[in-house]
């Protein structure tokens, strides 16, 4: 199968090789696609000069606006760039034998996963990002840093805090700041000499909780332990409890003894079902008032077989027959994604993709699960704005190896791409970066949130050291690239695992997480694929607060840009009758002019876009798919943007 992955990257649909479990797969017939852009022969990301500070660049329709380097005291002066990583042996330990290969390839990621959460291999190395208001807080395997991003061209460092742990993963929520340690070194006290002993009371691993109230001096007000630390976590808010918050924690890590922490039990489901701390998540409810007293409350069996009751009730681990990945066993999530508009939540859970019902945040409850026999690693999941969608991403790899490869095959380390009918996921298709990297750049796909683009739906995501790439995911089968940016490796003889962790568009701009280098800030730029109209509609959309793992669903503003950006869509997909089209131009360009909707001949103006509302609803009616709804709302739009100046 190694030989038959020599091929091009730039498929992004192929074959079905997904199971769904719990419901069958039917392909439905797509909208009509959206235009997209040849595959270059001469990508200018392949071949890129190495180096940790001055690397070759390129970009297409995206530009670095600024960049911050790593402050003082979050790298090593000796290593600035951090460690190389180890050669990859399993391809000659395992012979000639591609299923051994696999299933060798499995166990040294696993190996590498397990030591890079409990050394220090990645002690200085930035992960995850939250924003509040003009803020930014950028997690770090060593503590986290607090940045002023009020002018984005130049952000301003206001506070490090160090509190060593990894990953460090962080989360804000009013003056309240979340962040994941999982590593055996972490520390109550936040102090930097690690934890030696076996079994320790000095010993943390799980949620730390700050208030971040003063931000330049922030204050650790709660440390809720956990069984396996926190890898990950995730925010909920309860509709009809405000008083509280409820985080969702993904410990993957290994079991803590029992001896430090009383209510774990290391042993498999076989040995104790009813007490393993393997095959559950922690559910913490956070008092705000209190949040001292913040404690688990539930840790619900989310891979149970209900038919039986087994807590280990999904993927058992392994391959899936010849030339498939060897995916991990489903004891576990890396990241959970909620939508509480629609009460649904997305499990990037090791083995499997599921779905579920959060109604009750307190008792989340599976509804639907999937396979994929192309995923080595379910690691993170992007719900659409309509919660209609799910994208689901694969690391392969374990994101410290070389996975996008012209050897490497297009469906492994990448992303699927589900649509959800009647709450259940159905498989559309794969994307995965387009150009081709190089074996001293580790690559997978990772994090990454939508740009809110009415009308599309497209995502920004990090790749480690493959880049950042937007691409439109709007017609799920056919996802395609539409900007990027990407540097040369860090070290151009040997791999040093660095790249963006994340990368995420918060008011305006898109920030990227650098592992080894600091922190980049980028604004998209008009082209064939993203015009200047569907930019400046997505710059209307402003949030108080971003996190990742908690998708609001965006509602855009009744005004003019977002009318153009229907337009500009409906005439790109030759969805609207020209005659229409010069109309409703015609007519926001005459509603600009008025400002109180008392001036002269106004009224006649605002008649005029209700009576083309009323034909867009008509013309909505003879449409399908997609452009069936860009008429409705284009109709919506241009009849509130009217209604307000009556």
């Amino acid at each position: 199968m190694r030989s038959a992955a020599t091929r091009c990257l730039c498929c992004a649909a192929v074959l079905l090789s997904v199971v769904a479990l719990g419901g069958a797969q039917e392909r439905t017939t797509p909208d009509k696609a959206e235009p997209k852009p040849a595959a270059a022969k001469n990508d200018p990301r392949i071949g890129l000069k190495g180096g940790l500070r001055d690397a070759g660049q390129a970009a297409r329709n995206m530009e670095l606006v600024s960049s911050l380097p790593k402050p003082a005291g979050f790298f090593d002066p000796k290593q600035p760039a951090g460690e190389a990583s180890r050669p990859e042996r399993d391809a000659a330990e395992a012979g000639s034998d591609p299923d051994a290969a696999a299933v060798a390839m499995q166990k040294r990621q696993e190996e590498e996963r397990r030591r890079e959460r409990s050394a220090n291999t990645l002690s200085f190395s930035n992960s995850d990002i939250a924003f509040s208001g003009n803020h930014l807080w950028l997690g770090n395997y060593h503590g986290f840093n607090t940045y002023n991003i009020e002018n984005a061209r130049r952000p301003r460092l206001l506070a490090s805090v160090v509190c060593p742990g990894g990953q460090g993963d962080v989360s804000v929520h009013g003056n309240l700041l979340f962040m994941s340690v999982e590593q055996t070194r972490g520390r109550l006290d936040c102090g930097t000499q690690g934890v030696e002993a076996p079994v320790s009371t000095e010993r943390f691993r799980g949620i730390r909780i700050f208030d971040i109230s003063d931000m330049r001096k922030p204050r650790q007000v709660a440390a809720v332990q956990t069984c396996r630390g926190s890898h990950t976590h995730t925010l909920v808010v309860d509709p009809k409890d405000r008083s509280h918050i409820y985080v969702y924690g993904s410990g993957t890590s290994a079991v803590r003894s029992p001896e430090e922490l009383a209510e774990c039990s290391p042993l498999d489901a076989n040995e104790d079902p009813e007490n393993t701390a393997l095959f559950s998540i922690d559910v913490i409810r956070v008092p705000l008032a209190a949040p001292e007293q913040a404690k688990i409350v539930n840790r619900p069996r989310i891979f149970a077989d209900p038919a039986t009751g087994a807590v280990a009730g999904l993927w058992k681990g392994g391959a899936h027959g010849t030339g498939s990945q060897t995916t991990s066993v489903t004891n576990q999530c890396h990241d959970i994604t909620v939508f509480p508009e629609r009460g649904l939540a997305a499990g990037a859970c090791s083995g499997n993709g599921i779905l579920m019902d959060i109604s009750d945040p307190v008792n989340p409850v599976r509804i639907d699960h999937v396979l994929d026999t192309n995923f080595a690693y379910w690691h993170s999941a992007t719900f659409n704005n309509d919660g209609t969608k799910v994208v689901f991403t694969d690391e392969w790899g374990g994101g410290g190896r070389p996975r996008c490869r012209s050897t490497d095959l297009p469906t492994w380390g990448a992303d699927a791409i589900f649509d959800i009918v009647d709450r259940k996921l159905q498989f559309r298709g794969y994307y995965k970066l387009p150009a081709p990297q190089s074996d001293q750049e580790n690559c997978v796909a990772h994090n990454g949130s939508l740009i809110p683009v009415p009308g599309r739906d497209i995502m920004v995501q990090a790749w480690y050291q493959g880049g950042v790439s937007v691409f439109d995911f709007t017609d799920s089968a056919n996802a395609f690239e539409i900007a990027f940016f990407d540097r040369g490796p860090i070290d151009p003889k040997q791999l040093v695992t660095g790249g963006y962790w994340s990368a995420y568009w918060y008011n305006g701009h898109i920030y990227g997480a650098e592992i080894a280098r600091g922190i980049d800030v980028f604004r998209l730029t008009p082209s064939e694929y993203l015009t200047r109209n569907e930019i400046d509609a997505a710059l209307q959309v402003r949030s108080e607060e971003f996190n990742a793992q908690q998708q609001p669903r965006v509602v855009w503003p009744a005004t003019t840009v977002v009318a153009r950006a229907y337009l500009d869509q409906l005439t790109r997909n030759k969805a609207i009758q020209p005659e229409r089209l010069t109309a409703v131009k015609d007519a926001l360009d005459r509603v600009d002019g008025i400002k109180t909707g008392q001036e002269k001949g106004a009224a006649a103006v605002l008649d005029q876009l209700d009576t083309l509302a009323a034909q867009l609803e008509s013309d909505a009616g003879a449409a399908r798919g997609r452009d069936q709804a860009r008429l409705r709302s284009l109709a919506e739009t241009i009849k509130a943007r009217g209604a307000r100046l009556r």
